[in-house]
Formats: C-alpha cells, structure tokens, sequence
C-alpha cells in the first residue's frame, strides 16, 4: 500500500546534494526542461518513501554527510533493483562511481558536466523506467488473467464477461456491489477484487450480515468502546476497522435493519467509523465489497433497504450469471471439482458417461456452483450421481419437458448426442463408436438436430 509520505508518483526525478548552489541550479536545470523535480539535502529516509513502482529517476552526489550515494544505491535497489539511479561523482570518484555501476548504478556523471549531459542521461533513465514498469504491468495483467480463469472456470460469454469486469474494477479503489443467487459464488468473486488489487497484501475480512443476529450486528461491524451495552466489559475491533488498509466483503447486505444502513452509509460516504459507546471518529482505508441475492433496486421501491445506499452501492456492480445460464460450462466445472475431489481423496478420477453427461447439462442447478460441487465430490468417491429433484435415466430426465412423448424423445436425444460431442471427440466415427450408433445414422441425427463440429464440417 501507498505511504502517505511517499514521493508523488507525478514527481519524474529526485535530487540529493547537500551542496545548495549546485541543488538549485541542477534543479532548474531539470525543471526548466518540463521535468517535475523534487529537491532535497540529504537521503535520511528516502528509500522508504520510494515505492516500488514509482515512475522516476533518482540523481543523487556521490559524497553526503549521512547517507552516502552508495548507501543509497543500495537501499533503492534493496526495494526495486530496476530504479534508475544516476550518481553525481567528483574527480577522484571515479573509481567509485565505476564500482557502483558495477553495483547496479544507471549512469554516472563527473563533475563538471554540462546540462546537457544531465538532461540526457535523466531522458533515457526515464524512458528505461517506463519500459520496465509497461513490462511489469503485462506480466501482472497475465498472470491476473490466469488466475481469474483459475478461480472462474468456465467458458461461456457470460463469464467471460465476468472475467473482463473484474480485471477492469479489480485495481481501482471503487466499493462494488455483487448480485448473485445463493451459491453462485459470490465470495469467490470478492476474493478476487482483492487479490488482484493493490490492496492484496492487507486483510481480507467476509462476514454474513445474514448470519448475525439483530442484537450483536452493530457490535461486530462497527465495535464497542467498554460499558456501551450490558455485558461489554472491554473494547471490540469490529469488522470495518479491522480490515483497515484491506477489503470488507459484506455478504446479504439485504438483511441489514434499516438503522445499520444509515450507518453503513455514512461510512461509505465519510470512510470513518466509531465503536458504539465511543465518541472517536477512527479514518479508515477500505474497500468494501457487498454481496445480495436480491434485486435491492425492488426491495427500496418496497421501502425495505434504503434508496440513497442502494445508488451508492451500485457505482459498480457485478452480476454472477446463475450455473442453469452457463451452458457447457456445467460440464467443464464438474470435472474440474471431480478431479480435485479424487486427488484430494486419494482416489482414481471417474470419466462420466454420456447419459449422466446430459443428466448435469438437464438439470437446473438450483444451488448454483455449490450443488455442483457437492454432486462432484460424491461423484469423485463413486457414489450415485443423484441430483435434487432429479432422477437418474432418460426417462425421468424428459418429464420436464413440454410436448408429446416424441418431443421429449427429440430432446433428450439432441441432448445426450451434445453432451458426447463435448468431450472433444475428433471424427464423427469415433463418436459414433461413444453412442453405439452407425456413422450414417448419427449423420442423420447431427442434420436432424442442427448439430455439427467446431467450423460446420463433420470429419471422418
């Protein structure tokens, strides 16, 4: 996280020299040349105000009462061994000032040298610098979006668009607002804003305002201060101040009683809090992260959640597409959690059949993601793949849809040939030899039903 005595990431070049004729003229040097230059006497605590990423150079002389050129180079580089650092050397440094590039140091320049000189060398450090740090952000854009499709597998557009949501909202400092049905993943995703934001590296806190009961709620969100309700003997953190510097994730905000809501409001707006029974107002860096099930935009015409944080909380929101809109995806993330089920068990991973295949793109999924892993998991320890309301067999499977007998045969068919072709079959002959069916026959089927291979051909 940001000091908030770190050096502006506006400033482009940091000066150190004790001598004060020659800070001033190398720094209207710099400044007349449309740099931003921040000018200082010594470099007593300069490393720690130097971020990792901080876009600039550092000039600094050789020779410093304190901390020395050197010493400096080393501190620097101790935090981000890529900051261009320039050293400023007189005469009989040199030497020195070859070791310390050796050591790692951008450029050296001796004493006396025209402005030109300093200018140029201050360019290239600067543009070195931002090659650096285009190349740092790649790579972190990279391995974010690796992540993301670790953490949300699938697919399907819609999470796909999830995903780009996420990379984009992830780095800002904006609160968001997630709407999901129950098991859908909600705290996954928040878990993701976190990680890939600056904020990785402070706390994240979850807590289920659904889960608290009414009486202990503003205690556990906001604190106490001793003797503010009977029982309070000593002072309680609550959840907001503890996860100062970090993410709040605040998972069925819809179930928060009106009074909270103010409350909650106001430190949405004000970014402070106070323990209840206390009059200290405490300043806090947070994001939060709020998580509902409900269309909340309903509930305020209802007069059930406050209007004014209804539009405060939804800036920035997130919606969770439900698993029974996500296609093939089913499939992709059963076998997923069954692989992991079956190397967490210690167990050998079980292959699905075409029938139960087209049982789990059938089935509707009710309990989102969270069904589907607890379906995974029996399935990893070679239990019965038996889903809620759900019977295992076609014909069962062809009750719930509409139509004739013929329709349901029609369906279930189309189906069961969908669900056999998404296991990356190559030829239309080996997956006629999967169904037990001729090849002539299942081209005939694959018309019938508007089904074919990836590009509309149907290889041998």
């Amino acid at each position: 996280m940001t000091s908030d005595n770190a050096i502006d990431s506006k400033i482009q070049v940091v000066l150190i020299d004790d001598d004060p004729h020659l800070r001033q003229a190398l720094s209207q040097t710099l400044d007349l040349a449309g740099l931003k230059v921040l000018a200082l006497a010594d470099a007593q605590g300069l490393s720690a105000r130097i971020e990792r990423d901080w876009p600039g150079v550092v000039v600094s002389d050789i020779r410093m009462p304190g901390i020395d050129g050197l010493q400096l180079l080393e501190q620097l580089h101790a935090r981000d061994s890529e900051l261009p650092v320039l050293l400023i050397t007189g005469h009989g440094d040199v030497p020195l000032a070859v070791q310390a590039m050796r050591a790692g140091a951008y450029d050296f320049l001796e004493k006396p040298f025209a402005s030109d000189a300093l200018l140029d060398s201050v360019r290239r450090g600067l543009a070195v610098r931002r090659l650096v740090l285009d190349n740092r952000s790649l790579r972190m854009a990279l391995s974010d979006r690796q992540q993301l499709s670790t953490r949300l597998v699938g697919q399907s557009g819609s999470m796909a668009r999830l995903r780009e949501q996420i990379g984009a909202l992830a780095g800002t400092r904006a609160d968001v607002l997630i709407l999901g049905e129950t098991g859908a993943g909600k705290e996954v995703v928040a878990r993701a804003l976190h990680d890939l934001s600056s904020r990785r590296s402070g706390p994240f806190v979850a807590i289920n305002a659904g889960a608290l009961a009414e009486s202990v709620v503003e205690s556990e969100l906001f604190g106490h201060e001793p003797g503010a309700f009977t029982g309070a003997q000593k002072r309680r953190i609550g959840k907001f101040e503890f996860a100062n510097g970090g993410t709040l994730f605040l998972d069925e905000i819809e179930s928060m009683s009106m009074d909270v809501q103010v409350k909650l409001l106001r430190l949405l707006q004000e970014r402070v809090v106070e323990r209840l029974g206390g009059n200290q107002q405490i300043r806090l860096d947070i994001r939060v992260i709020a998580a509902t099930k409900e269309d909340l935009r309903q509930a305020a015409d209802q007069g059930r959640f406050r209007a004014d944080l209804y539009y405060r909380l939804n800036v920035a929101s997130l919606r969770i597409p439900p698993l029974r809109e996500r296609g093939e995806d089913v499939l992709m993330l059963f076998q997923y959690y069954a692989d992991a089920a079956a190397e967490r068990h210690g167990v050998l991973a079980n292959e699905l059949s075409a029938a139960q295949r087209a049982l789990l793109l059938r089935h509707s999924w009710p309990g989102n993601v969270r069904e589907l892993q607890n379906a995974a998991e029996r399935f990893a320890l070679g239990l019965e793949l038996a889903l809620d309301n759900s019977e295992p067999g076609p014909v069962e499977m062809t009750r719930t849809v509409a139509g004739g007998l013929s329709e349901q045969v029609e369906h279930f068919e189309r189906a069961l040939i969908a669900a056999e072709m998404s296991r990356s079959h190559t030829s239309v002959r080996s997956l006629a030899e999967a169904l037990g069916i001729p090849r002539k026959t299942l081209h005939d089927k694959l018309r019938k039903h508007g089904l074919s291979f990836g590009g509309g051909e149907e290889p041998e």
